[in-house]
Order: structure tokens, then C-alpha cells, then sequence
């Protein structure tokens, strides 16, 4: 294999599957572009379950390395996986820490990385914020801004 992936149009999937298909035998993944849609990424299934183990991997490996050394080895090594942490505030990062296990947990054992993706994504516009002094001064001016912490509502859910 010599490329990740290819991106072609999602017509060439239809007009000529059988020559699309053969290009994942040099590329990990096809993208197949669409006009008036999201993209889609087609790949084989061997790869794809041998992506999803890497992920189970590598989320119980960071539990484990936690619960073994503690939260300090990974706080240390953590701006190398993903620089933007440095802006965030020590408490910011604490809470990072503890979500991006958490939820990295989560995510293997349901075979589904969209709650890591938000939780990084969400982290990540967090630490764009503090980055930017204007911007986080705008943000937490008053009454415009952040206006703390949101009492939990006196509203009894309804059961299921």
C-alpha cells in the first residue's frame, strides 16, 4: 500500500464498482466525494477491524498507564498528542485528562469514536479560546459573556 487513501467521485463507485473497489488494494480507504452530500470512505472490513483494535488498544492502554503511573506520566506527555492542551488552564487540563480517558474507554468498548472525536473537538475550541485573550474576554464579559455555572433545573424526568 502506498497512499492512505484515494478520493474519487462517488459516480465512479456506481459506473464502475469493479475498478473502484480494486484501488483498496494499494490505499488503506477510498473517498468517495459527492456533490450535494457529506463524503463517504470505503474500505475493506479486515481494515477496518484491525483499526478498531488499535483504538481498544491504545484507550485501555492510556487507562491502564494511568491507573499504573498515575496521572502524572500522561500530563507530561500529553502536549506531544496534542499540542493545544498548553493552553489550556491546569484545572482545564486535570479535567481533559480525566474525560479523555473516560470517554476513550467508552468509545472502544462501543465500537464508536464519534463521543472521543466531540470530546477532542470540544477540548480543542476550549484551548482556542484561552489562546486568544480578546476573544476569551469577550466570551466571559458580563452580561454577555459567561455567566458561571447553570443550577440543575427542579424538573422531575419523566420515566421510560
Amino acid at each position: 500500500m502506498s497512499a492512505a487513501y484515494d478520493v474519487v467521485p462517488f459516480s465512479e463507485l456506481l459506473h464502475k464498482p469493479a475498478v473502484t473497489t480494486g484501488m483498496l488494494d494499494r490505499v488503506r480507504a477510498l473517498r468517495l466525494r459527492r456533490r450535494d452530500a457529506g463524503d463517504l470512505a470505503l474500505m475493506r472490513v479486515d481494515q477496518m477491524h484491525a483499526e478498531a483494535q488499535v483504538v481498544d488498544f491504545t484507550a485501555r492502554l492510556l487507562a491502564g498507564l494511568i491507573n499504573q503511573l498515575g496521572a502524572e506520566a500522561i500530563r507530561d506527555v500529553l502536549p506531544a498528542a496534542v499540542p493545544w492542551v498548553t493552553f489550556l488552564p491546569d484545572p482545564d487540563r486535570e479535567q481533559f485528562l480525566t474525560e479523555l480517558v473516560a470517554v476513550a474507554n467508552g468509545a472502544a468498548a462501543l465500537e464508536n469514536l464519534a463521543p472521543l472525536a466531540v470530546l477532542l473537538t470540544q477540548w480543542r475550541h476550549s484551548a482556542e479560546l484561552y489562546a486568544d485573550p480578546a476573544l476569551l474576554e469577550l466570551v466571559t464579559r458580563e452580561p454577555e459573556g459567561d455567566l458561571g455555572p447553570v443550577p440543575r433545573p427542579d424538573v422531575a424526568w419523566p420515566a421510560e
